[in-house]
């Protein structure tokens, strides 16, 4: 390890790291241009942490949306029956204080002064003697319930009820104009009219005018809707107009907080992980949708589970990984579906997906009351920390989810995949605790006290899950590895230049298409970006023949900031992992404190030694890891932080 000169670097690869060789020396220079020309240098150290923390998600939200119980038949009865049932239930007291109407509540937006009108024979308490209507004395009344109230709109000009909808029934009426009834255009008036007139708290913002009408959609061509230049393309990153999309919502964020000085909104994106949003979500919002919608189907849960899993780094108190609603109450997650019903409660609450509710909360089955009300499950999903759960153990059949909690302990799910019975064995390693000590488990389904030591044999039925509160001694006895905290670090560059699919996503059929076409293609996920305890791409990492079970894997040309509570010592090994395809190209990895460099290692290629690294953070409060490369082909350069740790001497 090379200590840190007086002077921070300011070009994208430092003279006295400059390799001899021209062609490699010629690349660094290229891909520096490259950097100018797009502008700062993004691998620069800010001194900040850039994921999104405004609004109030400090925790994942909960609460109950409209859709998957009434789709855009919705009315005044049913959201305040569910909001009573909610408090009836004794679900309101355990955090399910989010009452979300979605698509379905606007009649059109007047000409004259772009106001919108709500349909007020389903909400006849918005009806006004001026003639305007307002939701405020509805929000009012939620308010006073001790509840809070969200709302639906679009990016577009048009909603995704008006993009999809079979029929006309529940959508907006009037004219072409007075049936654009989304943000496109009107973002600051819309956002003051949904929070400072009408009292919103929360606001759902889709993405589907911005996706479905273009000219050649059967809508547009009929004369019904006018077209919409798309943004946002579920099949393709590059015909995405991300800047654009961007664009829109740091407009809304302006807008909520103009409307909300005391900062008490929630902001939910969803674009279904279309244009890369997976990566920048999380710096633009609250909640994130990572996947398209979910249906009441175990396979389609996979496909939402899946689309978040890997992507825990990616998720931090104040911007979460949003898998979508949870659709318990329904199909394959109904009361005759305990188990699998489980199974989807337990895994939303392990990644820290916003728990809501979305069946008839007025007909919800006792048994599905009390799976929904788990405290223990509910304070997994809660936690102050913010850490979502890792993969410790990854197969098409089983999977091992590890998350460490605030108190210090951990919570494992193991998950059963499956349609068939399953033997598992639990290892004290998968919890990155100590084999030769006891570990005392407990069942957060059962409330079964046990113990591991070393490893333990489970049973798991069909579709199962087993959660488990675990408290045992730590592997690294003074601090926390890196791959344990994953609240605490933020990618905010992870290197991804080329989008790739998500070669591991699960994908099922289409609820509302069946098997009609040619099947659900591979989702644009950002692949190759920042991983727990592997390589991007799903390889081991690995240095020059040698494994490592812990750290980070991550595309060189990569920052990213740590969040320092306290330790006083920052630990390493880093190399160039041994998945690379790239030979000849170089790294240097450095060590930066709160905007001042505190080490850096020699520049290292694929086949080298990983290369120890160590730097005080003592009084420190971010850190950021930066890795430069001489390479402009980011995704051939793998590049690890193995056993990356945080230690308190």
């Amino acid at each position: 390890m090379v200590r840190a000169p007086p002077v921070m670097p300011t070009r994208p690869i430092p003279m006295k790291l400059a390799l001899p060789r021209l062609r490699t020396a010629a690349l660094a220079l290229l891909f520096a241009a490259g950097l100018m020309a797009a502008g700062a240098d993004p691998l620069a150290p800010t001194a900040t942490w850039s994921a999104y923390t405004a609004g109030r998600a400090a925790t994942p939200p909960m609460g109950w949306s409209s859709w998957n119980a009434f789709g855009t038949d919705i009315d005044e009865h049913k959201v305040l029956g569910a909001a009573q049932s909610l408090v009836d239930q004794g679900l309101a007291a355990k955090g399910y204080r989010y009452i979300n109407i979605d698509d379905g509540w606007w009649l059109q937006r007047r000409l004259s002064d772009g106001t919108l009108i709500i349909r007020t024979e389903r909400f006849p308490s918005t009806q006004q003697s001026n003639g305007t209507p307002s939701f405020r004395s509805f929000t009012d009344r939620l308010h006073a319930m001790g509840l809070k109230a969200g709302i639906y709109t679009d990016l577009g000009r048009n909603s995704c009820s008006q993009a999809y909808s079979p029929d006309d029934t529940d959508l907006p009426k009037g004219s072409v104009l007075e049936r654009e009834v989304g943000l496109y255009g009107h973002t600051q008036q819309d956002i003051a009219l949904f929070f400072e007139t009408w009292g919103f708290d929360y606001i759902k913002v889709d993405g589907c005018g911005l996706r479905a009408f273009g000219a050649d959609a059967e809508k547009v061509r009929s004369g019904k809707y006018r077209e919409l230049k798309p943004a946002l393309d579920m099949d393709s990153v590059a015909r995405s107009d991300i800047a654009a999309v961007q664009q829109q919502f740091r407009d809304i964020h302006n807008a909520l907080v103009k409307s909300n000085p005391d900062g008490d909104f929630v902001l939910s994106l969803c674009v279904w992980g279309a244009g890369n949003v997976r990566a920048w979500g999380k710096d633009f919002g609250n909640l994130s949708r990572t996947s398209d919608d979910i249906t009441p189907s175990w396979s389609r849960m996979l496909t939402n589970f899946d689309s978040a899993a890997k992507r825990a780094f990616y998720a931090h108190p104040g911007s979460w990984n949003d898998p979508d609603m949870l659709f318990i109450g329904k199909g394959e997650f109904d009361a005759k579906h305990l188990t699998e019903a489980r199974s989807h409660f337990s895994l939303w609450a392990m990644l820290n997906a916003p728990l809501f509710i979305g069946m008839d909360m007025r007909k919800a089955p006792e048994s599905l009351v009390e799976l929904l009300g788990n405290r223990e499950l509910i304070a997994l999903n809660q936690d102050a920390a913010g850490h979502q759960a890792t993969l410790a153990y990854d197969s098409h059949d089983v999977q091992i989810l590890v998350k460490t909690l605030s108190s210090g302990d951990k919570a494992v799910a193991i998950f059963n995949r499956t349609a068939a019975p399953a033997d598992v064995e639990l290892q004290a390693a998968h919890l990155k605790l100590r084999a030769d000590a006891d570990v005392e488990l407990l069942d957060l389904w059962s409330g079964q006290q046990r113990r591991l030591r070393g490893q333990m044999k489970l049973k798991l039925a069909a579709h199962e899950t087993l959660v488990f509160k675990a408290r045992g001694t730590r592997v690294l006895a003074d601090g926390l590895y890196l791959s344990e905290q994953p609240g605490n670090v933020n990618p905010a560059v992870d290197g991804v230049v080329q989008p790739m699919p998500d070669p591991t996503l699960h994908r099922s059929a289409k609820g509302w298409q069946g098997t009609r076409g040619s099947g659900e293609r591979p989702i644009y996920a950002g692949w190759g970006g920042v991983q727990a305890d592997s390589a991007p791409y799903g390889e081991a990492l690995s240095l020059n023949g040698k494994r490592y079970e812990t750290g980070i894997g991550s595309l060189a040309n990569s920052r990213l900031e740590v969040r320092n509570h306290g330790y006083r010592r920052f630990s390493a090994t880093v190399g160039v992992n041994d998945s690379a395809r790239d030979a000849a190209s170089t790294a240097t990895f450095a060590v930066y404190g709160d905007g001042k460099l505190l080490a850096t290692s020699r520049a290292l290629k694929w086949g080298d030694s990983g290369e120890p690294i160590t730097a005080d953070v003592s009084g420190v409060k971010l850190i950021e890891l930066v890795v430069r490369a001489t390479t402009p082909d980011a995704a051939a350069l793998p590049v690890t932080w193995a056993d990356a740790a945080l230690l308190a001497k």
